[in-house]
Formats: structure tokens, C-alpha cells, sequence
């Protein structure tokens, strides 16, 4: 496993996150020296969420999304859920953030419904991406070349499908958080 300690990597969810594409890439990067701060709408805890109607875990916020800086972060993760990145997208300083990494080139690992968020922030064009099929219209709506594969990285950005892909997910994004400088 490639080491990134000290990296600091920041992962974006609010209420109804899918439990497993915030905790499962949560471990791994901190397994391999991350720094992860959970950034969210509100401080306090988020609801995440089994397959959108189940509850499952809390999680502490670390971070309000309008108090976080982009430049302070080595790279994002934006997990999915459905209404997870629905809520995001709806909120100018989540999408802002967003756009800080897109616009600085940083590294960004999206699974699921989280490509949602880079649609909003303007960092889906001319890019090879995969997500949840029901997001294949959307992206390449917004000038995406959507494929259905477990994992696609294109440059700094690695995208999957679903929960199934996760072990592929993670090893691709600590990977990807291996090579940020």
C-alpha cells in the first residue's frame, strides 16, 4: 500500500451519505497516513445512510463547509448516496469548494451519485468518468464521456460505479493521493 502521510485529504457528505462510500475510503486513507477531515453543510453530525432508506451510522463533523478552504487540502473524496450530493449541490459553498480542487488541478476520488457535485462545479467536461448509471445523461450532458467499468481514473480524477466497487475505489484513490505532490 502506498503511504501518504501527512497527506490531508478532505471528504465532502452531508445527511444521507451511503454509509460505506464515506466509511470504507475514510479507513483505507487513514490506514495509509492521511489526514481525512469530514466536511459538511453544518457542524455537528451527519445521518448517513444504508442503500438511501436505511439508517445506519452518525459521523462527526470536522469541518463546515463554509469555513473550509480548498487550498488547505492535498485532495477530495466525494462519496454518494443519493441525497447526499443532491443536498450538496444545492449549497454555493459546497459547490465553491468543489470547484477549488477542479480549478487547482487537486486530486478528487468521486463514487456513485458523487459526480453529481463536479457537474455543478464546472470539472466533468472532456472527462472519461464513470458513476451510478442513472448519472450517464447527466454527465454527458455536461460534456463527460461516460463508461460503465469499476473504476476510472482520468489524469486526477478516479470515479466508480457503486459500493461493489469499493475495494477497486480505494486501492485507486490512495494511489491516486500517493502521487499528489
Amino acid at each position: 500500500m502506498p503511504d501518504i502521510t501527512g497527506r490531508r485529504i478532505a471528504v465532502l457528505a452531508t445527511d444521507g451519505v451511503e454509509e460505506v462510500e464515506l466509511t470504507e475510503p475514510v479507513e483505507a486513507l487513514r490506514a495509509a497516513g492521511a489526514e481525512v477531515t469530514l466536511v459538511s453543510l453544518k457542524a455537528g453530525r451527519i445521518q448517513a445512510m444504508n442503500e438511501d432508506v436505511n439508517p445506519a451510522g452518525t459521523h462527526q463533523v470536522d469541518l463546515p463547509v463554509a469555513e473550509a478552504d480548498a487550498g488547505s487540502f492535498d485532495g477530495l473524496v466525494l462519496p454518494g448516496g443519493t441525497t447526499n450530493p443532491d443536498k450538496l449541490r444545492l449549497d454555493e459553498d459546497a459547490v465553491g469548494f468543489v470547484k477549488g480542487f477542479v480549478s487547482s488541478a487537486k486530486p478528487i476520488a468521486a463514487i456513485c451519485h458523487g459526480p453529481w457535485m463536479l457537474i455543478n462545479a464546472g470539472g466533468v467536461a472532456g472527462r472519461t468518468m464513470t458513476s451510478w448509471p442513472s448519472l450517464q445523461t447527466d454527465l454527458r450532458n455536461a460534456g463527460a464521456t461516460w463508461v460503465d467499468e469499476t473504476v476510472v481514473r482520468d489524469g486526477r480524477l478516479v470515479t466508480s460505479r457503486n459500493p461493489k466497487d469499493l475495494p477497486a475505489f480505494c486501492d485507486a484513490i490512495v494511489a491516486l493521493f500517493a502521487e499528489a505532490a
